[in-house]
């Protein structure tokens, strides 16, 4: 068919195209009329040996009734001089389709209601009449189709011809189909698997298979972790019931009003106190104790599941030496996890050194080490550093040492690696394992990388160096895990346990890579990039929100937004971001805690493990590209055990990504919360007075900066 296609739409040639048509169908119509003498003629002689046929029935079969027959033979001697008739009018510009009819009515050579009656009443006759010398023709024919139907339209002489038999045996074929199902097989059975068309098997055809998900290979302590229970109000431990805790931490908690330990920290800090079983200068049972890895949501009490270890296993220290590190990437979290220290260890007699750069480089020397007649002496046994001022120490410090390391806590460990931080841990790592700059009795007892266990290496045992990493969103990357050159580590990790009718507890969620706090509810507001202030103020005035912390991806925006809402009016709002001095920012955090700022617009400084007390909502103005980042965002909200909600504004160009990143996160439960222009119409007129006063602001602001 898209041979006569191209043939009718030719442009140029089109006359002669039709042409040449009227002579293929005259050629056609002459051989069509040989067969069906032929054909005739074949009947006859058959039908008179065998004796079914009277004189009267002109050789029809039995079934058929002689009016029957010779009206038939009428329809098929028709004059050639209607058929001539016939071919003229198909002069004019035809489709392929009534092409095709236009040839089936001319070898038949009667109309189609005649040709109707007659295909129904010669379907046994014909089937029964084929010669030996017409099989092998047709064989023949239905060969040439399929290698004409594969070539091009050819210019040449050779090609015209081979082209008009292709177009003829096409037309035969279609008398064929339309005439009866029974005249299909022209050739002998042996042979019909080359005639029918149906038969040919389409090259690149092929069944859709599904395809299976490649499931990665992970180790066995990433493979079957510890798992922990998530609900931490149904799952509380009393504190007394965790074995090995000294009498002293147990006085010290309940003074702070801890009664109960969170599943986290009931499940590590025994972990963590039998690796020191025999002190802290061996492992348990003489051998290297193993690394743990700690993975749970935000607010699960994790700062404290190593606080109390770690003070207890120190309680026995005779001589002042660094023996745990604990390194965090901000300086706010640092500044938290020293407070925390600072408590448990009140009365002990250990010393806890906080290094963040927020004071002088020298009066951070003073509070490492002090010099003596005889030497060095170190004047902390933990210190709590952010990366970048521990290397400085460690470069630039003389006296400050790591070789009698025993702990080194890396808190949010999945940022550590991934903002190419790994440089400052390979650098520690490297401290603890070198020695001292002396001579003498010190090389005798100079600290060695661990390697393979042999006889020699027993024979001079040495503080074992023990990694304990923590973060809400620890990675499964296990090339990434390698580089923190962890030593058999066991992984503890959250899930769900949902309880049944029967009392019975299944775990749910076990495949998710991330787990949120319990009291979590998320909604996010598809919406425009013009729209988004509105909504934030529509939250604040029209909804009554309040202890509120924003979150923005730059500074610069936080910025801008904290002056668009100030100059509003009507909310107490502050921003919280790099740009501010230390000071500061723990006055705004502290008059956030005590309810004095509703709104606090803030970078992600704020999103990492800070623990701000009393957020009831978190707001994702602009909303994260990644994953991890809104783990830790909304993580702020619902912390040990309370309730919370966090709202992300998504641009509904954004809405797909946002959801798709989600949902391979494991995270479902997000509901959508449109809010209707309507609601946002009365903030209008005053917000456009805000934009004129922002632009006032800006300006100045740039003028400043220039002077």
């Amino acid at each position: 068919m898209a041979l006569f296609c191209i043939q009718r739409y030719g442009g140029e040639d089109e006359q002669e195209e039709e042409a040449e048509a009227e002579d293929r169908a005259r050629l056609l119509l002459e051989r069509l009329q040989q067969q069906a003498r032929a054909r005739q003629l074949k009947k006859q002689r058959e039908a008179q040996p065998q004796g079914r046929e009277g004189p009267g029935n002109d050789g029809l079969s039995p079934g058929v009734e002689p009016g029957e027959g010779k009206r038939k033979r009428e329809s098929e001697e028709q004059p050639s001089a209607l058929r001539q008739k016939k071919l003229k009018t198909k002069q004019q510009p035809r489709s392929s389709s009534e092409e095709r009819a236009g040839t089936e009515e001319a070898a038949d050579g009667s109309s189609p209601t005649k040709k109707k009656v007659n295909r129904r009443k010669s379907k046994v006759q014909r089937g029964r009449t084929e010669a030996d010398s017409e099989e092998d023709i047709k064989q023949q024919e239905n060969r040439n189709n399929f290698r004409n139907k594969s070539n091009k339209k050819k210019k040449t002489d050779e090609e015209t011809q081979g082209h008009e038999t292709g177009k003829k045996e096409s037309s035969e074929k279609a008398e064929g189909n339309q005439t009866t199902k029974e005249e299909l097989p022209l050739v002998a059975p042996g042979e019909e698997a080359n005639c029918p068309p149906s038969s040919v098997m389409i090259l690149g055809d092929y069944n859709a298979k599904p395809v299976q998900k490649v499931q990665p290979f992970l180790p066995q302590w990433l493979a079957q972790p510890k798992r922990v229970q998530k609900r931490i109000r149904d799952n509380l431990c009393p504190i007394r019931e965790v074995p090995g805790i000294h009498p002293r931490l147990l006085k010290k908690l309940q003074m702070n009003g801890i009664e109960s330990f969170f599943p986290v920290q009931a499940e590590v800090i025994p972990a963590i106190l039998q690796s020191a079983s025999n002190g802290y200068l061996m492992g348990r049972g003489g051998y290297r104790p193993k690394d743990i890895c700690v993975s749970a949501p935000t607010g699960s009490g994790k700062t404290l599941s190593f606080v109390i270890p770690i003070v207890q296993v120190l309680l026995d220290r005779v001589v002042c030496h660094v023996r745990a590190l604990v390194v965090l990437p901000t300086k706010e979290l640092a500044q938290q996890v020293s407070k925390v220290f600072n408590v448990y260890t009140d009365g002990t007699g250990l010393k806890v050194a906080l290094i963040t750069g927020q004071k002088s480089f020298a009066k951070e020397q003073e509070m490492l080490v002090q010099k003596k007649v005889t030497g060095y002496c170190s004047l902390a046994d933990i210190v709590v550093a952010t990366p970048g001022r521990l290397t400085d120490h460690i470069n630039q410090t003389p006296g400050f040492s790591l070789t009698q390391l025993r702990f080194l806590i890396v808190d949010e460990a999945d940022r550590m690696i991934d903002d190419m931080h790994q440089n400052c841990l390979n650098r520690i790592v490297k401290a603890v394992f070198q020695g001292e700059n002396g001579s003498g009795s010190n090389m005798l007892f100079q600290r060695t990388k661990p390697g393979p266990v042999t006889a020699a290496s027993s024979c001079s045992p040495q503080i074992p160096l023990q990694k304990l990493l923590f973060s809400a969103t620890l990675t499964q990357d296990p090339e990434k895990l390698q580089q923190l050159d962890l030593f058999q580590p066991r992984l503890f990790t959250s899930v769900y346990s949902e309880k049944n009718r029967d009392g019975t507890e299944t775990e749910q969620d076990t495949n998710n890579k991330y787990t949120l706090p319990e009291g979590l509810s998320q909604c996010y507001v598809p919406c425009d990039l013009n729209s988004k202030p509105l909504l934030l103020l529509y939250f604040m005035l029209t909804m009554k929100f309040t202890r509120v912390l924003c979150f923005t991806n730059s500074r610069e925006a936080s910025h801008r937004l904290f002056l668009l809402v100030q100059a509003f009016g009507g909310i107490t709002v502050a921003e919280f971001s790099s740009r501010l001095p230390p000071n500061e920012r723990r006055r705004t955090m502290k008059e956030f805690e005590q309810g004095k700022i509703q709104l606090l617009i803030s970078t992600d400084a704020t999103a990492r493990g800070i623990d701000v007390k009393g957020v009831n909502y978190v707001i994702n103005y602009d909303a994260p590209q990644f994953i991890r980042t809104y783990i830790h965002r909304v993580g702020r909200t619902a912390r040990a055990g309370e309730a919370g909600v966090a709202f992300s504004l998504v641009l509904r160009i954004q809405e797909r990504r946002f959801l798709r990143m989600l949902r391979d996160a494991g995270i479902q439960d997000i509901k959508k919360h449109p809010v209707k222009g309507n609601s946002l119409k009365p903030l209008v007129q005053q917000y456009e007075g805000a934009l004129c006063k922002l632009e006032k602001t800006v300006k100045n602001e740039r003028a400043q900066k220039r002077a």
